[in-house]
């Protein structure tokens, strides 16, 4: 499976990066609703910080990134807000799920997330540097300049 496929996948809410059900369904070969009915059969392994439901603001927001993806019932709208899990929530799904799939994609998303963290803080030391560069740079070109008046 191949990481950056996941990495599309994974959403910013409420300042967590974050899976949705249905996407997580689909990388785990199981319908939504069995994947639903897994984590209410278990809701003790599912505190808020490792997943919760979704508000239907949060849901219109994210439908315009969405919108190439199936997200709707047969219905013709979604019943059900989505769950959103964080990366402690997808792991804790293949205990729930217990299948070697769920094993298997559960250990690719981790990667996934651990990639995404080591990107963002590789950008975050690049950027302090670059700022520190700058200034330094700021502070030659006056010292230049002092020296040329």
């Amino acid at each position: 499976m191949d990481i950056q496929i996941i990495q599309n996948k994974i959403y910013e809410i409420r300042g967590q990066r974050v899976m949705l059900d249905f996407d997580l369904a689909e990388l785990y070969q199981v319908p939504t609703k069995v994947l639903k009915q897994a984590v209410r059969r278990n809701s003790e392994r599912f505190p808020s910080d490792f997943m919760f439901e979704i508000t239907e603001s949060e849901y219109n927001v994210l439908k315009i990134s969405l919108r190439s993806q199936s997200v709707t019932s047969n219905k013709g709208g979604i019943r059900y807000m989505p769950f959103a899990f964080t990366e402690q929530g997808v792991s804790m799904l293949s205990a729930v799920l217990r299948s070697s799939v769920a094993i298997q994609t559960s250990i690719t998303i981790m990667r996934a997330f651990v990639a995404m963290r080591n990107y963002i803080t590789t950008t975050t030391q690049i950027t302090a540097e670059l700022a520190e560069i700058r200034a330094k740079l700021a502070l030659l070109e006056r010292a230049d300049a002092d020296t040329v008046s």
